[in-house]
């Protein structure tokens, strides 16, 4: 009996190292880097979507990650903080796009390198910015003129249609 309990202590032990392997890994591998690099803000009016930790890119390449969002109580922006990794110098012209990943997919920020020659410092802002487009906001206004115009022609061809 005492070798059965030693040998089920044993398989236990021998699962419990290796589901802490396996979610050792998968968190060294989630793609959460705690990336060192240079600090950046950036204004938007409206950043839906974009999440802490979203990536930042330039060509699709990731290069940092959100650090923080917040609101200006005065102007009523969003001020977005990133972080961009050190070999990466930023022309002072660049500008700042939320994008979609996909129709469904999630958003990140798109960084656009300008021409200019001097580089934005840690700390600066990027001060050339597009906020977020809202799909269902789009798809309403689609929709609202869409009905709108079929309503049009409707009239127009009871109009042409009417006894003289």
């Amino acid at each position: 009996m005492a070798r059965r309990n030693f040998a089920e202590v044993l398989i236990g032990a021998v699962v419990l190292i290796g589901a802490a392997s396996f979610l050792g890994y998968a968190v060294a591998h989630s793609g959460r880097t705690t990336s060192s690099g240079y600090p950046l803000t950036a204004r938007f009016d409206n950043v839906a979507g974009l999440g802490l930790g979203a990536d930042v890119r330039v060509g699709g390449v990731k290069v940092g990650s959100v650090t923080d969002e917040r609101l200006d109580p005065q102007t009523f922006q969003a001020i977005v903080r990133l972080t961009v990794q050190n070999g990466v110098k930023l022309p002072k012209d660049t500008a700042a796009v939320i994008t979609s990943e996909s129709l469904l997919g999630g958003k990140y920020l798109a960084l656009q390198p300008g021409g200019d020659q001097a580089v934005l410092q840690p700390g600066q802002a990027i001060t050339i910015t597009q906020s977020s487009v809202n799909i269902e906001e789009l798809l309403g206004k689609f929709i609202f003129s869409a009905a709108n115009l079929t309503s049009s022609q409707e009239q127009k061809g009871q109009q042409g249609q009417q006894p003289k």
